[in-house]
């Protein structure tokens, strides 16, 4: 099956966000991504508010349940406790984990699963007891014993970082190195019994390859760059590109 198309909503509402007006709407924008065939809308509530804020978990919840029920929405973050309280509330299908410190601007590493075991197993513990689908954020690297953790502590899927990959975008060897070293992490996590996503910097030009070698790719979760194309081509036309460049027939 081709990989799912998740909407990360981050970007619209840093835009949204800078006139403290109530456009653009991320409640719209993520209506129209899903009428146009996105599996889900994923939202990255940092403490400080700064893109998506507290408030607009509750309406993107109603869309999904009311409009959009066979989709899937995607709540990322840090799990202290002000997180976990946010993903009790609104209970999301999938909880994805991520190391950010709050001062960070964007997430920019997995986690390192060996240093955070004790802390990430009693989160996801927490999560599954729920019934949520939790994936931890995982650098590329193809390390099977930071893997095999992540699949002790009960995560069902990771996300494979892929920032450094989106950076070769002028780096054709580069970009081809880092793809391997995906895909290389990709396979030691299917060969664990766990699913695999992947997020952060990619583009209906450098996705084609990502889904090539990684033919078992769950979902991806894109913003950045799908709302860059938004501004182009509208945001509907934008999830049917970002869908063909998945391998989803469009």
């Amino acid at each position: 099956m081709p990989a799912k198309l998740s909407v990360n909503l981050n970007a619209i509402a840093m835009l949204r966000n800078r006139r403290d007006l109530p456009w653009p709407s991320v409640t719209d924008l993520g209506r129209i991504a899903l009428e146009a065939g996105a599996s889900g809308l994923t939202v990255h509530p940092r403490p400080d508010q700064r893109h998506v804020r507290f408030s607009d978990l509750a309406p993107i919840r109603a869309l999904i349940d009311t409009e959009f029920s066979s989709t899937e929405f995607n709540i990322e973050g840090f799990p202290e406790e002000s997180f976990m309280r946010l993903v009790e509330e609104h209970r999301p299908e999938q909880v994805t984990l991520v190391p950010d410190d709050p001062a960070q601007a964007t997430s920019d590493h997995g986690w390192d699963f060996r240093k955070s075991h004790n802390l990430l197993g009693n989160v996801v513990g927490r999560l599954k007891k729920l019934g949520l689908r939790v994936s931890v954020f995982a650098d590329g690297d193809p390390d099977r014993e930071a893997l095999a953790i992540a699949k002790d502590i009960g995560a069902d899927r990771i996300e494979l970082y892929t920032g450094p990959y989106g950076g070769c975008y002028d780096d054709p060897a580069e970009g081809a190195r880092l793809v391997e070293l995906l895909g290389e992490t990709a396979d030691i996590a299917h060969d664990l019994g766990l699913d695999v996503n992947a997020g952060h910097d990619l583009t209906v030009a450098n996705l084609p390859a990502l889904v090539a070698r990684i033919p078992r790719l769950a979902e991806v979760s894109i913003g950045h760059g799908l709302t860059s194309d938004a501004l182009q081509y509208g945001m509907a036309e934008t999830v049917r590109r970002f869908r063909r460049a998945c391998g989803q027939d469009v």
